[in-house]
């Protein structure tokens, strides 16, 4: 395995330094009045004649005799684990606190509290994302005292959620299939890895012709970008993400409504980028390849046409029933070329797509859908995700509901004819490129937050991601973990 490895920057929010630290006290409606028993008298008197009653993201800053800042009360949500500290940062005025124990109060669940503070942290905006305006000197947020474990802890997992949010905010006339490319070479050179990269008309007689028939007809030419890492004979690892970086709809045009924000329709890559970083960041011993079909599915002259027939790149014939279905063409042809048998045998291979609507419909933009063959694998990925608070639902891979993929002219249609179990449908599709008795989860997820709340601006985000980084440290061992285990 190289030793090559790109440091892992301190988590933003978090310090170590505990002196001059003010106290936070972090409590429920219920809990209040355990805390008004504690504090100074004239500091109760306060919190009594504001009226605070300790809901959920409201705080209160407590005084001094000389009227100076003395400390903070924040009300908090117990059952939001990671999120009932991420406000503050923005909320607090930028000092350092220490969280600070109340006898009667349930205090907050370290270290998921402090790695949901360290997101709260993070800078706001595309911009803000970039390299030279990540350490502007007007983002001073307040600070939360934390130990060299936790922080170490929280670091890499904060990182990788603001490379999501990054990704996924950064407008599609900035990042295009080239950019996010070139995302997954700068990965590569930090950790010692090995790229390689297929373009344009290069792509059908390397294998991925539905890469190719879906972007071609872009002002940037598609591509797939491959990474790989790790030492042979360890067990061989998957990540394929996602990479529309803008989907119109092609032919069969999107509506402006749900055109607008497609810029988020390579939010699967940035997922996979950001697991990759983070599983090379904990070391674990595994091969790992990470691929991104990277397109725009833009009209043209070249677009691909609504009943073309077009033979994927493991052979099978596939008819376009739809061109905004474009999503699982392009991982059907990344799938099949990282599970061919010349490849060896592989241990696990993970999709991350933002894929369907009908996924949002069933399940909301907070719980992605997962799909798997495997009761087992299923279960055991989803008690992670509950205890790191990264929630996920599975939903079933119907298998009768292949019927609705039948064309009279290929293998299989990319669509259902109707609109019923678009989701499963989707992912019956995907399941024809994944070779019998291998491995395999598909996140169906929306990496998008509608509306801001507090440490989750509108834009791009994370979702399963912890989850899967937490479950295959403890799977395949790494020296990693993730808060909450």
């Amino acid at each position: 395995m190289s030793t090559a490895s790109a440091p892992i920057p301190p988590p933003r929010g978090l310090t170590g330094t505990a002196d001059d630290a003010l106290p936070l006290y972090v409590v429920t409606p219920a809990g209040l009045a355990a805390l008004l028993d504690v504090l100074p008298a004239a500091q109760a008197r306060w919190v009594r004649a504001t009226g605070f009653a300790a809901e959920a993201g409201t705080t209160l800053l407590l005084p001094a005799p000389d009227g100076a800042l003395a400390g903070a009360v924040a009300g908090a949500d117990p059952a939001q684990p990671l999120w009932q500290l991420a406000g503050l940062p923005a909320q607090l005025p930028a000092r350092r606190y220490a969280l600070a124990a109340v006898p009667g109060t349930v205090a907050p669940e370290r270290p998921l509290a402090a790695l949901g503070w360290a997101i709260g942290a993070l800078p706001g905006g595309w911009e803000a994302g970039t390299p030279d305006t990540q350490d502007a000197p007007d983002s001073a947020v307040a600070e939360l005292v934390s130990d060299t474990a936790e922080r170490a802890a929280v670091a890499p997992l904060a990182a990788a959620t603001g490379l999501v949010r990054r990704l996924v905010n950064t407008p599609a006339n900035v990042l295009g299939p080239q950019q996010l490319a070139d995302e997954v070479r700068t990965l590569a050179r930090a950790h010692g890895a090995r790229y390689e990269q297929w373009t344009g008309e290069a792509l059908p007689g390397a294998g991925f012709p539905l890469v190719h028939a879906v972007g071609r007809a872009a002002a940037q030419a598609p591509r797939v970008a491959a990474l790989h890492w790790g030492e042979p004979g360890a067990p061989r690892l998957v990540l394929v993400g996602k990479g529309v970086c803008f989907d119109s709809g092609g032919l069969d045009l999107k509506p402006a409504a749900g055109m607008r924000w497609m810029k988020k329709d390579m939010g699967g890559a940035a997922h996979a980028i950001a697991l990759a970083q983070l599983l090379m960041q904990a070391r674990l011993p595994v091969q790992l390849t990470l691929l991104v079909p990277a397109v725009e599915n833009a009209v043209g002259a070249g677009a691909l046409r609504p009943g073309d027939v077009v033979r994927a790149g493991n052979g099978l014939s596939v008819e376009i029933e739809n061109t905004d279905a474009e999503g699982r063409l392009v991982l059907a042809d990344a799938l099949a070329h990282a599970l061919d048998a010349r490849h060896g045998a592989t241990a696990l291979v993970i999709d991350f797509a933002t894929l369907t609507g009908a996924a949002r419909v069933a399940l909301g933009p907070e719980l992605p859908a997962l799909f798997c063959h495997d009761d087992a694998l299923a279960a055991s990925l989803l008690e992670q995700a509950r205890r790191v608070a990264d929630p996920l639902w599975r939903l079933p891979l119907w298998q009768p509901y292949q019927a609705m993929l039948k064309s009279s002219s290929a293998d299989l249609q990319n669509a259902a004819a109707n609109p019923h179990a678009g989701a499963i449908t989707a992912a019956l599709f995907l399941s024809r490129f994944v070779p019998a008795g291998t491995p395999w989860l598909h996140l169906d997820l929306f990496a998008w937050n509608p509306e801001a709340r507090p440490g989750r601006p509108r834009g791009g985000e994370a979702q399963g991601l912890r989850a899967l980084a937490a479950w295959l440290c403890e799977r395949f061992g790494g020296t990693g973990g993730t808060p909450g285990d």
